[in-house]
């Protein structure tokens, strides 16, 4: 065999067999893809957030928790007595008068920016609070904690940290169609009513419970709950004849939740000044949707 003839078979063979383990190496690779295909779910471990990060404020699922930690919630929920009901319907004429009646109320419900410094009882405070506690949740994990704020150097630092945040928020993070839309309601970057009112009320949302044991509790839809409790309580605000702004200021959570000595598991999400609106208070001549573009009967 002539020497040239030798140095190609070589050559051939060592193609051939760089060929075949590229080949086996992209039937392994698709192989290893189409097994981690069927699970789509992401668990991504818990971070800790830094002062002013908003993402903390994402409606991601909350972390899974190992079951060996957290004890089955159903289970003690069987243990519990049952007690009978306690309801009292009401005739058809009454129940239409009352349904009327909180409605025609709660139309008259209206956010404001500008309140007056006079005092509220703190007891009218517990009892809105209470209100908001009767929601349900998952589980009944009653996932919230609401810090309520009167002590004047908390409330003006507070004010500090949201003015800091917003004036960045609406110079540079909101863009210029949110700030222009939101201008045309009358706010700013400026919060001077943080000081005004007699208490602010900041709503966190619980992730997770922690036991006695030091382990983690599992919250379940922990951001839902605690939004239908929000929801509660801005309806106890205006039922006692007080007023407030639902204020949900960017990038300042970490921060006020580190002022206020709140745990890494709890989510401030909602800021709520709460006191009686100033005499030359004054509303947007808004219109709300009617009920045929909100409720729809099949």
């Amino acid at each position: 065999m002539l020497p040239g003839m030798e140095w190609n078979t070589g050559l051939v063979l060592r193609i051939a067999l760089t060929l075949l383990a590229g080949g086996v190496a992209a039937v392994l690779l698709r192989g290893s893809r189409k097994a981690r295909r069927p699970c789509k779910q992401r668990i991504v471990p818990k971070a800790k957030v830094k002062e002013s990060d908003d993402s903390e404020f994402s409606d991601e699922p909350n972390e899974p928790l190992n079951d060996s930690d957290d004890e089955d919630p159903g289970a003690a929920l069987e243990q519990l007595p049952r007690v009978k009901l306690s309801h009292q319907p009401l005739e058809t004429e009454d129940m239409c008068r009352k349904a009327k009646d909180f409605y025609e109320n709660m139309n008259r419900r209206r956010t404001v920016r500008t309140f007056s410094k006079r005092p509220v009882p703190l007891e009218v405070v517990e009892d809105i609070v209470r209100v908001a506690g009767t929601a349900p949740s998952g589980a009944h994990t009653e996932p919230w904690t609401y810090v309520v704020v009167r002590d004047p150097e908390l409330k003006a630092q507070i004010r500090e940290i949201v003015e800091r945040e917003e004036e960045v928020n609406y110079d540079r993070r909101m863009g210029s169609k949110w700030v222009k839309d939101v201008t045309l309601l009358g706010t700013d970057f400026s919060k001077p009513y943080l000081d005004d009112v007699p208490y602010l009320i900041v709503a966190f949302e619980q992730t997770c419970g922690v036991k006695a044991d030091g382990k983690k509790k599992h919250h379940y839809y922990s951001r839902l709950s605690a939004s239908i409790s929000a929801g509660m309580l801005l309806a106890a605000i205006h039922n006692a004849g007080l007023v407030t702004v639902t204020s949900t200021p960017l990038n300042c959570y970490g921060a006020l939740r580190n002022l206020l000595g709140r745990p890494e598991t709890e989510k401030a999400f909602l800021l709520l000044p709460i006191g009686y609106p100033s005499e030359d208070a004054t509303v947007p001549d808004l219109v709300r949707k009617p009920l045929e573009d909100i409720m729809i009967l099949k």
